[in-house]
């Protein structure tokens, strides 16, 4: 089918499958259409982790963040509202953990793929992350509010 831009601006979100199945953090049981976000906007990563987090952009599509974590920092809990892809400019070995504290990902466990510096990652509910290694991991991340 071919949709006209306004069609297309006004469509549905569509359903997304996880790009990232080694983590069911990343995993949605159902298409989030238009859903009430369960989480306190205190908990956005610009406010939970502003140390962390800078606003590049933010318009009613997009949301663009610069993030970066030194070496050895443990970045607050904090959530990512929506979708995003994420661009790797420094990476590094990280752990993400859920806001109780469990591991969810360690990546010297399960490393990324490498030469694949762009991710897409579904809406992250809370979790931390600490960089365990020897250098900054600094990302651009895109997320889209559709």
């Amino acid at each position: 089918m071919i949709l006209t831009l306004e069609q297309y601006i006004k469509r549905k979100p569509p359903c997304h499958s996880p790009l990232d199945s080694r983590a069911a953090l990343l995993r949605k049981s159902d298409c989030m259409e238009k859903t009430a976000w369960p989480w306190p906007d205190s908990l956005d990563a610009l406010v939970a982790a502003p140390n962390h987090h800078k606003l590049v952009l933010d318009n009613e599509r997009v949301r663009v963040l610069d993030t970066h974590i030194p070496a050895g920092d443990l970045v607050p809990v904090h959530t990512h509202r929506w979708p995003a892809v994420y661009y790797t400019i420094a990476g590094g070995d990280f752990v993400r953990y859920d806001a109780e504290g469990k591991v969810l990902l360690d990546t010297r466990l399960h490393p990324n793929p490498t030469g694949q510096p762009a991710r897409f990652i579904e809406s992250l509910p809370p979790h931390s992350v600490e960089n365990v290694g020897p250098n900054e991991i600094h990302l651009i991340s895109v997320e889209m509010k559709y």
